[in-house]
């Protein structure tokens, strides 16, 4: 008589499957390691990139403010500069001033000086009828008793350091008012320069002030 086990047959399927089973978990294991190194792979990554920004963004903020500064200090010296063109036109108008006033102070000067020295000069016997002074040139005429006191004006005018030695034009002789009288009438011209003043310095007022201390 066959006799067949049943319960041994069907144990079989069962241990087959457990066996499949365990290597089927085995095989998971490595899976769960590989996706934890792309996982840190992944969060290494970030964490690098984002310490980059942070640093590329610290250096752009720094930067920015580096260019806000420079751009403050240049409105500063746009301001300076602009101060400094307005200090310098307003000295060139004070200084053409001062010119102008200089100059009409020594064409002032110059008639008054020379019609100083001519009538300094002017001998006995001779008087003037005109005198006309232009701007490096004086011409005078008069009339005179004798052409002795022309001469004398001549020299006279001659000794003067502006003047240049007179040039008589013409000497023309005609009879006087009174009896027995005779007047020349003449033309002297020459040239004249009067030197300007030298400025006072601070050297020589320092100079001139230990002699008057003693005083």
């Amino acid at each position: 008589m066959l006799k067949i086990n049943l319960l041994a047959e069907g144990k079989r399927p069962v241990v087959a499957r457990k066996k499949s089973a365990a290597l089927v978990g085995g095989g998971g294991g490595g899976g769960d390691l590989a996706n934890t190194l792309l996982i840190g792979g992944i969060v290494l990554g970030v964490l690098v990139v984002g310490g980059w920004w942070l640093m590329m963004n610290h250096k752009i903020s720094k930067k920015a403010d580096e260019i806000a500064i420079a751009q403050k200090e240049v409105e500063e010296l746009k301001a300076v500069i602009k101060e400094v063109e307005e200090y310098k036109k307003k000295k060139a108008d004070l200084e053409r001033k001062i010119q102008i006033i200089n100059d009409l102070k020594a064409n002032q000067r110059g008639p008054v000086q020379i019609m100083d020295e001519v009538s300094k000069g002017l001998p006995e016997l001779l008087w003037l009828t005109r005198l006309e002074a232009t701007g490096t040139n004086i011409s005078l005429a008069g009339s005179a008793f004798n052409m002795s006191a022309v001469a004398n004006l001549i020299d006279n005018l001659d000794r003067v350091e502006a003047f240049q030695e007179p040039i008589l034009q013409d000497a023309t002789q005609r009879a006087g008012r009174g009896a027995r009288t005779e007047v020349y009438d003449f033309r002297l011209t020459f040239p004249y320069s009067f030197k300007k003043p030298a400025p006072e310095t601070a050297a020589g007022a320092a100079a001139e002030s230990p002699a008057a201390a003693p005083r």
